[in-house]
């Protein structure tokens, strides 16, 4: 494999909202962020003390690093925005952030990434990632993209897999995997490898903290409970809601009702919000709004020169447009029947498209870029494009 360590190029520039303090940089790490301890799961991971303020203070010549990790297996979609929000938002700390493509942790996952699609997975993640990034118009000059399998095939990960073998139960391993992969049937070995290796992700990537779904909590008690077994630190842990898809339940790349791909152009990405699961009035399961609470609102805000996200409609009963600028007004609105269906998939809409707009110039001007996906044999194309290979 190669690309060990790839820092992201073609820098931003341009002026968005800045924060004035320490305490400010708190509050938006931890913007739709809680803590992995279930005694305390609706509170934030990080904390206004001291600690917390020289850790991410810019005059620190050592800010806070934070890693996001994504395993290679599904083409990415548009809820990939929550943690592309997320890790924007990092940035604009001044944190810095490794993106792990954690190709060996697709592997291992039901086998949704055979050894012959690994490379050709992990470079159309990172070309995908970045333009998402991009696209929310957030410099990423403190940004690295790191293959898991630079590292994770190196003689010191055997050994430490080895070692923190023998401190994890097959049962804490395997519980620990239950909401990230996907076990066939009995769980397998590789069941149980898969979170252990996401432990010792934290230490090879030599990072203060790990950001991940909600998904993932079960992995990050576990770290809790055991690196300091091994005389590692322990990490602190971020970690944000998932998303709902279209449909109301996940989005997944394999759930045509739920799955709208970034590449898809703007007639498509109609077509397929029209059909989106919205029912009057109701919120919860409304994959719609959700959308608006993680990704609009936390994008437009970061646009806002002051930090404060702004979405402006014309109702039908109005003449003068009407301004949201937090969830909260766009949830009594929609619960009183003022905002309508049509009208809340409407702005999703609008926002998705401006979103993914960059991210299809991108593609279409970047030769290499399609070639991935062209130079795949025709089996493994079949494979990434419909989630299945023989």
């Amino acid at each position: 494999m190669h690309s060990v360590i790839s820092r992201a190029k073609n820098t931003i520039t341009q002026s968005v909202f800045t924060l004035s303090s320490p305490a400010s940089a708190v509050v938006l790490i931890n913007l739709n962020c809680a803590s992995s301890d279930s005694s305390a799961k609706k509170k934030p991971a990080l904390t206004n003390d001291e600690k917390s303020y020289e850790a991410i203070s810019s005059e620190k010549s050592s800010p806070l690093k934070i890693y996001w990790g994504t395993a290679t297996t599904d083409r990415p979609h548009p809820v990939y925005f929550v943690p592309a929000i997320k890790v924007a938002q990092f940035l604009q700390v001044g944190c810095n952030v490794k993106i792990l493509l954690a190709d060996l942790h697709g592997f291992l996952d039901s086998d949704k990434a055979p050894e012959g699609v690994l490379e050709f997975r992990a470079q159309y993640y990172e070309r995908v990632i970045r333009a998402l990034l991009r696209s929310v118009l957030v410099d990423i000059g403190n940004l690295e993209f790191v293959r898991g399998s630079s590292y994770q095939l190196s003689n010191s990960f055997a050994r430490d897999l080895l070692r923190l073998s023998k401190r994890v139960s097959v049962h804490d391993a395997i519980k620990a995997s239950g909401e990230t992969v996907k076990s066939m049937g009995e769980p397998t070995m590789a069941d149980g490898i898969y979170p252990m290796m996401q432990l010792l992700d934290e230490e090879y990537l030599d990072v203060d903290a790990e950001f991940g779904g909600i998904d993932q909590r079960k992995t990050f008690t576990l770290a809790n409970d055991t690196m300091h077994k091994m005389n590692f630190k322990t990490r602190t842990h971020l970690v944000n809601p998932m998303a709902l898809g279209l449909s109301g339940g996940k989005m997944s790349s394999s759930d045509p009702k739920s799955n709208i791909d970034l590449l898809d152009d703007a007639v498509t990405i109609r077509k397929k919000i029209a059909k989106a699961y919205c029912t009057p009035r109701k919120v919860e399961g409304n994959g719609i709004l959700a959308f608006i609470q993680h990704v609009l609102l936390p994008y437009l805000a970061l646009q806002s020169p002051i930090g404060e996200p702004s979405i402006s409609v014309v109702l039908p009963t109005h003449t003068a447009p009407i301004t949201f600028h937090t969830f909260a007004e766009v949830v009594s609105t929609y619960e009183a029947d003022i905002l309508t269906p049509q009208i809340v998939k409407k702005i999703v809409e609008d926002g998705l498209i401006k979103l993914t707009a960059p991210i299809q110039r991108e593609f279409e001007e970047d030769a290499e870029w399609q070639a991935i996906i062209g130079g795949l044999p025709a089996a493994l194309r079949q494979f990434w494009f419909k989630g299945s290979c023989d």
